[in-house]
């Protein structure tokens, strides 16, 4: 079956896997690509990886497009995440309204399972909200860093540890069985990202992957990116 190849960010894998069937219905063509870190993927386009479309940052997308790797024209946002903290299914939900809150909440977790710190968008910004809390040092023994955040939450949800918490973008944690979502980041050290789809230069199916991001930002399917938690 043939199939349209994505680089997406980690965030919008829930999404994509909800929109595959109708979208095969649609086309004919299967989903097929990968999802991980959007540093990660952003430079797997550059080096020539065979993509037709692209998931990642507002910013990451711009920039593709200023370096003639992605169509302009085609280029739309789909909606914001949250970076989120997650809980195993059946755990205490941890309240985090404050500083205070937050600081305590990672002090007492024996493990804090993140996407990657130096590529992915949840994973340097933990990186730096731990440095804000001036808790970085003290927590680096707890940190459980993997390659994205969907891996991330599938190791968190699978923890044997006794008080373990994870922070993501809010779709990750949502699409990983075994999680709840906790809550967002306080005012201070929360994120919001917008993700934003384009069809790269190189596309072997442009007029697919044009098909694909209508269904990822259309408004008949909003329910569907609201429940995947996009919002905007």
């Amino acid at each position: 079956m043939t199939a349209v190849n994505i680089l997406s960010g980690g965030a919008a894998q829930g999404l994509v896997h909800g929109l595959a069937a109708g979208f095969k219905a649609q086309t004919g063509f299967e989903i097929d690509g990968e999802f991980g870190a959007v540093g990660i993927m952003a430079d797997k386009l550059r080096n020539g990886a065979a993509a037709d479309l692209i998931i990642l940052t507002r910013a990451l997308v711009t920039k593709l497009a200023d370096e003639k790797l992605v169509a302009p024209s085609s280029i739309a946002d789909i909606g914001v995440v949250e970076t989120a903290l997650a809980v195993r299914t059946g755990d205490a939900k941890v309240a985090v309204k404050t500083e205070a809150d937050l600081r305590d909440a990672l002090r007492d977790a024996d493990a804090i399972y993140v996407p990657d710190t130096k590529a992915s968008t949840a994973g340097m910004h933990v990186a730096k909200v731990l440095d804000q809390l001036g808790i970085a040092y003290e927590v680096a023994s707890r940190l459980k860093i993997f390659p994205n955040g969907a891996t991330a939450m599938r190791e968190l949800a699978a923890s044997s540890a006794k008080r373990p918490i994870g922070c993501t973008q809010a779709t990750e944690i949502i699409a990983t069985e075994g999680l709840t979502l906790s809550g967002a980041l306080p005012p201070g050290f929360d994120l919001t990202t917008m993700y934003t789809a384009g069809v790269t230069a190189r596309a072997a199916y442009p007029a697919q992957a044009r098909t694909l991001i209508d269904l990822l930002v259309g408004a008949d399917t909003r329910e569907l990116r609201v429940r995947a938690g996009f919002a905007g």
